[in-house]
């Protein structure tokens, strides 16, 4: 597995803790009959400060890991991992680990210099993997990318 798969596969099981972190406060706020309804209406009390803290931080976790997980993919199936895009997988999870309490604490601007660091990390491992020459099968050269002579 390409460090960037690693990296992913912890990314997934980080955001399941996450989700199960912030349910169990926004359960006990909201109750069980509106957290195990449809929730066709919005709650008849807003949630208090760290259970929606917690709910923003573990949502925008899974926005990120939407394009990291492009990136991984994309990095993984053109054989285009190399030290730098597996620097920015981990960079990815690690400031990942870091965001979810600096938000719920609260910690401004940092949570904010945090997010910025891992989000530039994923695009990063994109344009890595798109600048980098992809070796000819058949030749072994870079001049004919996937040449299968």
């Amino acid at each position: 597995m390409t460090p960037e798969l690693t990296a992913l596969a912890l990314a997934g099981q980080l955001q399941a803790f996450q989700l199960s972190i912030a349910a169990v406060p926004a359960n006990r706020d909201l109750g069980s009959a509106y957290t195990g309804g449809s929730r066709d209406e919005a709650p008849t009390r807003p949630l208090p400060r760290l259970s929606g803290r917690l709910i923003r931080a573990t949502n925008n976790h899974f926005e990120g890991l939407i394009l990291f997980t492009l990136a991984v993919v994309v990095v993984t199936l053109s054989g285009q991992s190399t030290p730098f895009t597996a620097a920015c997988a981990c960079t990815y999870l690690g400031t990942r680990l870091l965001y979810f309490p600096a938000y719920a604490l609260g910690l401004n601007p940092y949570r904010s210099l945090i997010w910025s660091v891992g989000f530039f990390a994923t695009p990063a491992m994109l344009v890595a993997a798109q600048t980098r020459p992809i070796v000819c099968i058949g030749c072994a050269s870079n001049v004919h990318p996937l040449c299968i002579a």
